[in-house]
This record gives structure tokens, C-alpha cells and sequence, in this order.
């Protein structure tokens, strides 16, 4: 009886996590282009790891020079950056369960369509490290929904939205640098 208990609870949870994630997709799908477009200017966002009002979308300190992906753990976002060092967009993700530590890495290999570890199909896979076996990369689901969370799986994946996420594949080629901040 508890087996079939147990099932119950988790075909519900799955669905309402499916039905959460379809009614965000939809959300998102009908925002209007000019409030839907990214911005890099300033914004009244702060860090979630220090509580202080710094502008997130400025590029972090120590952050490297030139063209490059930065990616801040704590700030759970993500700078394309142009050669001359100017932030051409930047976005919030949500990360796996794994994080990287803060470093300069390099794209290491990129598929276009793959299942992510949380068993969601995923598109434009952009990875650069790998933790203790888990791949660590940036990547978007297909259906737009944010990585499945189970405490007990170990995921590497760094989710985007649907655009982020093709912002972040005709950015990030083969051997593009990663910089990892905290």
C-alpha cells in the first residue's frame, strides 16, 4: 500500500511541475517584444548571495578582458561579452545542483538538441567543465521549463530561456571563454 502511496504523490507532483512549467512557457510567449528583449542597462536587481543593492547587470569585477561568457554563481546570471569588452546582453539562468567553481574554462563541446540530466529535452548545450562526473553548461529547455529539482540528482545544467539560450550557441563556439565568478 505505501508503494502505490508513494507513486501517487509522485505522478501529482510531476504533473503539477509540468503544469507549472507549461503555464510559465505561455506566460512568457505572450509578452510583448519590447518588454521581452533583454536589457544591459541599469536596473534596481541585487545579488542574492549579499543582500547589497550593486546593479547585477553591470559586468562583475575580475571578470577578464575581451570576448567572453561570463557566468556569476552567485548572481545566477550570465554576460555575453564583445571583444572591446562591452556587455552585448545579459540574463538571469538557473542553475543545476552542481556549480562550477570560479575560473576561466574554454567551450569544450556543444550539442543542438540532447535530454538533459533532469530528464528534460534541452537544446543549444553549450558545456565547458566538468564536476566530480557531472557536465557542467549553459543550455535551454525545449519546452521552456526550468530544470526539474531533485536534491538527490546531480545536474550541471545552467538553464536559460528559450532566446538566452540561442544568444548563449551563436556566442559560445568551440573554445570561447567561460569566466566563472562568484
Amino acid at each position: 500500500m505505501a508503494g502505490s502511496s508513494s507513486t501517487f504523490v509522485a505522478a501529482l507532483t510531476a504533473a503539477a511541475v509540468a503544469t507549472v512549467g507549461f503555464l510559465a512557457f505561455q506566460a512568457s510567449a505572450t509578452v510583448p517584444a519590447d518588454l521581452a528583449e533583454p536589457r544591459v542597462s541599469a536596473s534596481s536587481a541585487t545579488t542574492k548571495a549579499h543582500g547589497d543593492t550593486r546593479d547585477t547587470t553591470a559586468l562583475p569585477p575580475g571578470s577578464g578582458r575581451g570576448a567572453r561568457v561570463v557566468y556569476s554563481v552567485d548572481d545566477d546570471r550570465v554576460w555575453l561579452v564583445d571583444a572591446d569588452g562591452t556587455a552585448r546582453r545579459t540574463f538571469p539562468v538557473t542553475p543545476g545542483s552542481v556549480d562550477p567553481l570560479p575560473g576561466t574554462y574554454t567551450v569544450t563541446s556543444r550539442s543542438g538538441a540532447v535530454t538533459g540530466t533532469d530528464g528534460i529535452p534541452i537544446e543549444h548545450v553549450v558545456r565547458f567543465t566538468d564536476v566530480g562526473g557531472v557536465s557542467i553548461g549553459f543550455s535551454a529547455a525545449v519546452d521552456g521549463a526550468p530544470p526539474a529539482a531533485d536534491p538527490a540528482r546531480r545536474t550541471g545544467g545552467i538553464r536559460a530561456s528559450r532566446a538566452d539560450g540561442n544568444a548563449i550557441w551563436e556566442f559560445a563556439t568551440i573554445g570561447e571563454r567561460i569566466v566563472v565568478v562568484r
